[in-house]
């Protein structure tokens, strides 16, 4: 441990007892399939999520909120294991309509996009539910509030109370569980990468762990805990910028 640490200082994250090869080759191989993975789900989670909560907050109580909330609530409870299963069997193995996995189409995932529509569902699916339901409960609460109240008998219009001053601060929260969405997507799509044979950070991991090859394993957990901080500071960067908060003089 000590010899990895000395050399993790000059940037040597090691030698694969298996293969020899650097770890470092191994991070950047398996790193372009999972950051293309990451990307193209957050792309449409954020416009998805933030339009499904804003909808439900404006139909607060009504059909269309019932609807959101009940779908959400169903879909976030299926696991990512049985979606997978479920969408690969409907749309791959009885329609027709996509490949069930990515095998025989190497890391260059981009020229074979069919093989990335599947994935990126089943990776969208639960936190679309999550950040829903927290963008529309941080609504409610901001439509209710004093300061919206006063907008109100100013006359200002309810679209820019809407987007203007309540939106903001129902986001505050929900940039941290994108923060930790992002985390996830990054160091967490072992199950999927399995089920769609995919050649990125998480097949990287599940070799490493059947052949124990600590090196490899040492820099992942190095490379995932490094993106955790990351995204958390800047999550928290994001949340004061969206609702700071004022000290008072006593």
């Amino acid at each position: 441990l000590a010899a990895w640490v000395t050399g993790l200082l000059h940037g040597d994250l090691g030698t694969s007892l298996t293969s020899g090869r650097p770890v470092a080759t191994y991070l950047a191989n398996g790193a372009g399939p999972t950051v293309l993975l990451a990307a193209l789900t957050v792309a449409l989670l954020v416009p998805v999520s933030v339009g499904l909560g804003v909808l439900a907050a404006r139909h607060e109580g009504r059909f269309a909120d019932r609807l959101i909330s009940s779908v959400t609530l169903g879909v976030y409870a299926v696991p990512e294991f049985a979606l997978g299963v479920l969408l690969i069997t409907v749309f791959a193995l009885r329609l027709g309509w996509l490949p069930p996995t990515a095998v025989g189409y190497g890391s260059d995932l981009l020229a074979h996009p069919e093989a990335l529509v599947l994935p990126v569902l089943v990776l969208l699916a639960r936190p679309v539910c999550s950040l829903a339901r927290l963008i529309r409960a941080g609504m409610i609460d901001a439509l209710a509030s004093p300061y919206a109240a006063q907008a109100r008998r100013y006359g200002i219009a309810g679209a820019r109370i809407r987007y203007a001053h309540a939106l903001p601060n129902a986001l505050a929260p929900a940039a941290q569980q994108l923060a930790r969405t992002i985390d996830w997507l990054l160091c967490g799509v072992i199950v999927v990468e399995a089920l769609f044979v995919l050649p990125g950070l998480g097949t990287v991991l599940m070799n490493a762990v059947a052949e124990r090859d600590v090196p490899v394993i040492q820099g992942l957990a190095l490379v995932f805990g490094l993106t955790a901080v990351a995204l958390n500071l800047g999550a928290d960067l994001v949340t004061r910028r969206f609702a700071p908060r004022t000290g008072v003089a006593a």
